[in-house]
């Protein structure tokens, strides 16, 4: 055979990258990623969840320290829980129950508080404070034993959307096509810029200093919150025996400042907080992890699902809203999403796929309420505290006050951080 006939030889079909097909296709690993995808799962859909770091199980928490990332988990995130069949599979020991909380104003007097309590409430509890990886070892766990999962550690290269869903290409190689796509990929999420889906996003020109505490003093299960002058927020939840996780919500400038101190400059900095208040309820307070900064912004996407141009696609947790971290309820909210969306899904009409605009839609109407207008709260709020006139000083510290004369006020507040979800 001449080399001018093998040259003109018909090539062999270049080989086109296999492309699975599932019915649900779930992008980011916390704990809201993470709790969709077991809930999906457990509705009998054919999914897998995607991340850079689902590699390997979360490793469960254990001994004295407690990990840096702490939540307050609402009574709604422990029916999610409970439905996804992990709320007793946790360690309770590292679950301590909130009974009380005590709000303070900055004018650092008695009467500008407000306490709210679980059994005026006529509630075993208000929240249960915890640790991130507490949760996410459970899940793990769970998730392992769930044969309509599927867990790849990787990133997606490339989405392409179309009237039957989307087929995400993966970095490692490979592509997935899913009737349907939850992104759960965080404040900065990739799938939501990818789409062209616009947020309203502002900083706070403030970072959340967090670290836990041992004290002298019970905490007596109630969590605390004082307003400061200059629009600074300390928050000290109570953690199982005589320990606190603090929140500082604080300038970018001090939060550097407040890394940088020793134990003795902490003390000395907490004995100035609203003459000592901090230490009059604590007792002497002493360091137990490293101290930890983060940058607070608030942002909410225009749209929970995906545009015209694509359809199948869901935004939960973080990359539909992030929220300042004074009413605690930022993963409680993003949970909701998760509680929703799988309610929905599990009552579909049989003729309707996961992926139906029907349902879609309903899920977008059901979360834009709840998320607004706990937006708008905690917004107004640190807004509200961080206004320097006496003018406006007076009227939120006296507001404070108002509010605690009336019960009815302060049972819709309960009401609404308790949050309300329904899996009948």
């Amino acid at each position: 055979m001449s080399e001018v006939h093998q040259n003109h030889l018909p090539k062999p079909p270049v080989q086109s990258t296999k492309i699975r097909s599932v019915d649900v296709v779930i992008v980011g690993g916390g704990i809201a990623g993470k709790a969709c995808a077991l809930g999906l799962a457990q509705l009998g859909l054919q999914t897998i969840e995607i991340a850079p770091d689902l590699g390997q199980t979360v490793a469960a928490p254990q001994g004295s320290q407690w990990g840096q990332r702490i939540y307050a988990f609402s009574p709604s995130t422990q029916k999610l829980l409970a439905h996804l069949q992990i709320w007793d599979a946790l360690d309770h020991s590292r679950m301590q129950p909130v009974r009380d909380m005590r709000i303070y104003g900055d004018r650092g007097e008695q009467k500008d508080q407000l306490h709210l309590s679980a059994f005026e409430a006529g509630t075993p509890q208000l929240a249960w404070i915890g640790e991130s990886n507490l949760i996410e070892h459970t899940l793990d766990q769970a998730s392992r034993f769930q044969n309509k999962l599927e867990r790849i550690s990787d990133a997606i290269e490339k989405i392409e959307v179309d009237v039957d869903g989307g087929t995400l290409h993966l970095k490692n190689g490979g592509a997935i096509h899913a009737q349907l796509i939850i992104a759960a990929d965080g404040a900065n999420s990739p799938i939501r810029s990818e789409l062209g889906i616009t947020t309203t996003e502002e900083s706070y020109s403030q970072s959340a200093v967090v670290a836990n505490w041992t004290c002298t003093y019970p905490h007596l299960e109630t969590a605390f919150q004082w307003f400061l002058p200059g629009g600074d927020i300390v928050a000290m939840l109570p953690l199982p025996g005589k320990q606190v996780s603090m929140v500082w919500s604080t300038s970018p400038e001090h939060a550097a400042d407040l890394l940088k101190l020793n134990q003795d400059q902490w003390q000395e900095r907490f004995s100035s907080i609203a003459n000592g208040a901090i230490g009059k309820q604590l007792g002497e307070l002493t360091l137990n992890s490293s101290p930890a900064a983060f940058p607070l912004r608030r942002i909410r996407a225009k749209r929970f699902i995906g545009p015209e141009t694509a359809p199948k696609v869901v935004l939960i947790g973080d990359a539909a809203h992030v929220m300042h971290p004074l009413a605690g309820q930022g993963l409680n909210l993003g949970l909701r999403d998760v509680a929703v969306l799988l309610n929905i899904l599990g009552k579909r009409e049989s003729f309707r796929k996961p992926s139906d605009a029907v349902l879609l839609r309903r899920y977008e109407r059901q979360r834009q309420g709840d998320t607004s207008a706990l937006l708008w709260v905690t917004d107004k709020l640190k807004k509200l505290f961080s206004a320097s006139s006496n003018t406006e000083r007076q009227l939120r510290n006296w507001g404070l006050g108002l509010v605690n004369k009336s019960h009815f006020i302060k049972q819709r507040l309960i009401e609404r951080a308790l949050g309300d979800i329904d899996f009948d």
